[in-house]
C-alpha cells in the first residue's frame, strides 16, 4: 500500500502536519481532503508543520497560507532544520520554535496529548447533532440516523449506532470504533471510508471496526484474546 502523503496529529499546541510526499501539489491534496472530511473538527484551530530538514520555498508556504486560510486555520510555526527555510519562514511572520512557556500556562487536563484525553457522554444523538473532540468518545446512548460523531480517538458507542461516525480523524489508522448494534450509515477510519453491510442480521451483537488489509472490517467485540 502507497505511503499516505502526510500525517495529522492533534496535539496540545494545535495540529502538527508532517509532509511525507516530496510532491508539494500532493500534500496540499491530501491535507484539503483532510480538511474537508472533518470541516467543523478543523475550522478555527492552528496548525504546526514539521520539516525536518525539507527546504520550503516562497511559493510553497503561500499556497499553504491560501489553502488554511480558507478553513479558517491559522499557520502558527514551522519546525524546520534547514536554515533557508528557517529565514524564509521567519521573515513571513511565522514561528520557527515552539514557545517554551506553554508548558507553564497549560492545565492539568492540557498535559496529556488529545490522543489520551477522554469525553464520556450520555445522551441520544438525534438528527443534526454532533460531536467533535480530539480523543477517544465514549457514548452512553444511540447515535441515530443524521447524527455523527467525529473524534481524533477511538469511538465507543454504548447502544445502536446509526448515523455518522469519524475515528481517527487526524489520521490515526489505529483506531477504532465500537458499538453494541454497529448499523452505520457511514464510518470512517483515518481516510477510510465504510458502510454497513446490506441486510439485517438475525440479532444484534457486539462489534468492532478497524483497518485491516486497507480497508475497514467490523468483527465482533472481544473476539480477539
Amino acid at each position: 500500500m502507497d505511503e499516505t502523503p502526510i500525517t495529522l496529529k492533534g496535539t496540545a499546541d494545535g495540529i502538527l502536519l508532517k509532509p511525507r510526499s516530496h510532491v508539494w501539489a500532493t500534500v496540499l491534496e491530501a491535507l484539503e481532503q483532510a480538511l474537508k472530511e472533518a470541516e467543523a473538527f478543523f475550522r478555527g484551530s492552528r496548525l504546526i508543520m514539521e520539516l525536518g530538514n525539507r527546504e520550503l520555498t516562497q511559493d510553497q508556504l503561500a499556497s499553504l497560507r491560501a489553502l488554511l486560510m480558507r478553513y479558517d486555520i491559522e499557520l502558527w510555526a514551522v519546525l524546520s532544520e534547514n536554515e533557508t527555510t528557517v529565514r524564509l519562514v521567519r521573515s513571513n511572520g511565522v514561528l520557527t520554535r515552539l514557545p517554551k512557556d506553554t508548558e507553564a500556562k497549560k492545565s492539568p487536563d492540557d498535559v496529556l496529548p488529545p490522543e489520551q484525553q477522554a469525553l464520556f457522554l450520555q445522551q441520544t444523538l438525534r438528527s443534526g447533532q454532533s460531536i467533535h473532540y480530539a480523543g477517544n468518545v465514549t457514548l452512553i446512548g444511540d447515535v441515530n440516523p443524521g447524527a455523527e460523531i467525529v473524534a481524533g480517538g477511538n469511538i465507543i458507542v454504548w447502544g445502536t449506532l446509526r448515523g455518522v461516525a469519524h475515528a481517527g480523524a487526524f489520521g490515526d489508522e489505529e483506531t477504532a470504533i465500537c458499538a453494541l448494534d454497529l448499523q452505520p450509515s457511514q464510518i470512517r477510519i483515518a481516510g477510510y471510508i465504510g458502510r454497513a453491510p446490506d441486510g439485517r442480521r438475525g440479532s444484534a451483537e457486539p462489534e468492532v471496526a478497524r483497518i485491516e488489509g486497507g480497508q475497514i472490517v467490523a468483527e465482533v467485540w472481544g473476539r480477539r484474546g
